[in-house]
């Protein structure tokens, strides 16, 4: 489809969003199952209901334009959450994998953060103020998830050798050939 208005634009924007929501409703529970912190546990399985109401607005939206809301693959949401498959699925210590699973969790919400900032734009800009009310919940849900994720983040207890695991590691030094 050529984009020449920006309610094209909105439409294709919604259905990216749409697919994205899509795929985490099927990574969210492989995250939480493989998350040993309790409450980063929690905080995914929350998260899961929440992704489920984004999308059902999405589908809102997109009835309201006469317009599906399936119809566009979210290739950066493929890419994110095959990262956070590969975390899953690597050999670590529990605390160090929930430090992997919040920043693959992180990533999906700065890029949700941005897609739902763009999009409630476009909706103030098309004069559709009950999406652009709708947009600005999940956009707000979006941030508060993110910011959960900080705060889970910083509860994090590492037992590493050594007080931090960083004053083992030797000076890095840079050597530069002279021109003779």
């Amino acid at each position: 489809m050529k984009l020449e208005l920006l309610r094209d634009l909105y439409l294709e924007q919604l259905q990216d969003l749409y697919n994205a929501e899509q795929q985490l409703i099927k990574a969210l529970p492989k995250m939480a199952k493989a998350a040993s912190s309790e409450e980063l546990k929690s905080a995914f399985e929350e998260h899961l209901e929440k992704t489920k109401e984004h999308a059902r607005r999405i589908e809102t939206i997109c009835e309201q334009l006469g317009e599906k809301a399936a119809g566009k693959k979210c290739k950066a949401m493929e890419s994110l959450v095959k990262e956070g498959g590969e975390v899953i699925a690597e050999d670590m210590e529990d605390e160090i994998r929930d430090a992997a699973l919040i920043a693959a969790a992180q990533r999906v919400e700065h890029y949700e953060i941005a897609g739902y900032g763009c999009v409630r734009a476009y909706a103030t800009k098309l004069g559709d103020d009950e999406a652009a009310n709708l947009l600005g919940q999940t956009l707000d849900e979006e941030k508060e998830a993110e910011e959960t994720l900080n705060g889970i983040a910083d509860q994090l207890d590492f037992e590493a050798e050594g007080e931090s695991g960083l004053e083992k590691q030797p000076a890095r030094t840079h050597s530069r050939r002279s021109a003779a």
